[in-house]
């Protein structure tokens, strides 16, 4: 394509070299390749001034393999229910930027209770690549079904486990690595904390069937001791989004430096505006933490 009069270019190159003297750059046009001296130079752009335009872009080789992409380990822990035995964690490899308030709530309309288990997440994986799982321990009452697995960045809307390991016995922490199959590169390892009777005692009495604010009421403490920061400002999110708490409540809480301050001021102030906003508060918190619910009776 001819450009008519002169039209100057400015380009991102990093160079150390500040004497236009000591730099040509490669002018591409339908003739050929010029070679031409640039008109300026500075600390993070080269300045051409030239006739015509240059046909240029980012290539890659097509056999290279494709750039590792953000992406999270979710785990869900399913634990034994008499008679059973069996105890299972549900690992979904997922791209980063999807939300955990989804994963959580599409996984209970599929599978139903289960508890999510808050561990780093991070890690970078390439799409497409097939990795492997292992455990420590690593013996026949540890079961990873299957052992390998490929990630696919694209395809996760159901949000399917990738992995799931199953075990019959008692354990209290267990650790998992996640490895490049083919370069046996570990990109993800984590010790995980488990229950040491395989399920989780409620915090309080039973108050299944009593009002919500008394059920609040009864788990007072332990909410406020049990409750991450993480998880008190998703659920102040939702109770703000659902007008349970206002504006002005929401800026007294971040004006508090003490988690546990910020748990007390929320359950008691939710505690005084009704049963349904005691309601909506438990379901709320029941979806951002079912393992919290678990322990608090809730669920």
């Amino acid at each position: 394509m001819e450009g008519g009069g002169d039209v100057v270019y400015r380009t991102n190159i990093t160079t150390s070299l500040q004497d236009p003297c000591l730099t040509s750059m490669a002018h591409v046009t339908d003739e050929g390749i010029e070679f031409i001296r640039p008109q300026k130079i500075t600390e993070t752009h080269v300045v051409l001034n030239i006739t015509g335009f240059s046909g240029y872009g980012n290539v890659k080789d097509e056999d290279s393999p494709p750039d590792p992409v953000r992406a999270l380990v979710l785990l869900f822990y399913r634990p034994p229910e008499d008679p059973d035995p069996e105890s299972l964690i549900n690992v979904l490899l997922l791209p980063k930027n999807v939300s955990l308030w989804d994963v959580q709530r599409t996984r209970k309309k599929l599978v139903g209770h289960e508890w999510y288990i808050e561990t780093s997440p991070h890690c970078k994986l390439q799409p497409n690549q097939v990795y492997t799982l292992s455990t420590c321990p690593n013996n026949d009452l540890v079961e990873v079904q299957p052992t390998e697995a490929e990630f696919d960045e694209d395809s996760y809307d159901n949000y399917f486990p990738s992995f799931q390991v199953n075990w019959e016995t008692t354990l209290k922490h267990l650790k998992l690595i996640l490895k490049d199959t083919d370069s046996s590169l570990v990109v993800w390892e984590r010790r995980v904390c488990l229950m040491s009777t395989g399920k989780r005692k409620s915090c309080g009495p039973n108050t299944a069937n009593a009002p919500p604010n008394e059920r609040l009421l009864n788990i007072r403490s332990c909410f406020i001791d049990g409750i991450s920061e993480p998880v008190l400002k998703n659920l102040l999110d939702k109770l703000l989004e659902t007008k349970v708490m206002t504006d002005s409540e929401r800026e007294s809480v971040d004006g508090m430096d003490n988690r546990r301050d910020k748990a007390r001021f929320v359950i008691d102030t939710v505690r005084k505006k009704g049963e349904a906003a005691g309601s909506e508060m438990i379901e709320f918190l029941c979806e951002v933490d079912p393992f919290l619910c678990g322990h608090l009776g809730l669920m």
